[in-house]
């Protein structure tokens, strides 16, 4: 029988969720993903110093911003030697509640890609789902700057992200988890929330449900995952990006798969539409306590690697 990987592949597009692109190489994903805790993770490997050390001779004498653009834009023009598809870029963390200047990173991101050879069509910038980031998302992708919806942690953020024609959302499985794991404490069973019932993956499924039910043409794509039961709970969803140790373990694992997401399913499965404008998605957010907490938590950690990463770079 086929591996695990093997057979999601027939149902979902898998994607590397590592700033490690040597290690990405072994399970042949279609796209890949990035962060600012990946780069700096992948940055301080023995294996990127050349790397490192190329960004910084050839952007001597610029600002840190801009050698930080610079490494990130490396990093993903190696991986797109490797993947066949896109690759995500994350703008700065610290722009979460700035549209404008959103905006104004992912252009200069874009042209530096472009600078390099590279179409705007493998290129997904990757944004805070904050009020302001889903409207920096709507104007880029007025221009055919594809974005990618992270933090994102609720159904109201997913149709915002909708109603700006994202190209894509990633809706975080994990972070979910774990947040309904320390509220539970001993009163969490894993034979009762955990598979199916999983906190992030009924999240995800939801989100998913909603988007096929209303033709929503926005690729979901599930991330931030903790164990191969919620990547196998979640087969059948558009994308799922996923780190290289749990696309391992699939690749070492021969049970069989059978899609719990589809098209079909969701269009039977009787969700409501709700409102998602600007009112209604800070009202909405706010009363989700975990949504609330994981988005600022989430920024917060961000913010706090990339700042590593620039002390890293002027070291």
């Amino acid at each position: 029988m086929s591996s695990l990987l093997e057979q999601l592949k027939q149902y979902t597009t898998v994607v590397a969720d590592t700033g490690d692109f040597e290690r990405m190489k072994a399970f042949l994903p279609q796209d890949a993903t990035t962060n600012p805790s990946l780069i700096l993770k992948a940055a301080q490997l023995p294996s990127y110093q050349n790397l490192i050390t190329q960004v910084k001779a050839k952007n001597h004498g610029k600002s840190v911003d801009q050698i930080i653009d610079a490494l990130l834009v490396a990093f993903g023009i190696e991986i797109l030697k490797i993947v066949p598809g896109r690759v995500s870029t994350e703008v700065d963390a610290r722009l979460s509640f700035d549209a404008d200047a959103t905006v104004k990173k992912a252009r200069e991101i874009i042209t530096a890609y472009e600078a390099a050879g590279i179409s705007k069509q493998r290129v997904l910038i990757k944004i805070a789902s904050t009020w302001e980031g889903i409207q920096a998302a709507k104007i880029l992708q007025a221009e055919g700057i594809a974005c990618n919806m992270t933090l994102l942690f609720s159904l109201v953020q997913a149709v915002a992200c909708a109603n700006a024609k994202a190209q894509l959302i990633s809706p975080f499985v994990g972070r979910i988890t774990d947040w309904h794991k320390k509220s539970l404490g001993a009163e969490w069973q894993d034979d009762v929330h955990g598979g199916a019932n999983d906190p992030g993956v009924v999240s995800v499924k939801n989100i998913y449900n909603y988007y096929k039910n209303f033709g929503i043409k926005t690729e979901v794509m599930g991330a931030s995952f903790r164990n191969i039961g919620q990547i196998t709970n979640l087969a059948g969803c558009d994308l799922l990006t996923i780190s290289p140790e749990l696309l391992a373990e699939l690749q070492s694992n021969e049970s069989s798969l059978t899609p719990a997401l589809s098209p079909e399913k969701a269009k039977a499965s009787g969700v409501s539409e709700i409102a998602a404008d600007e009112k209604s998605f800070r009202y909405q957010l706010n009363q989700d306590a975990m949504a609330t907490e994981k988005l600022s938590e989430g920024i917060r950690l961000f913010c706090a690697d990339i700042e590593k990463l620039e002390k890293l770079l002027l070291a």
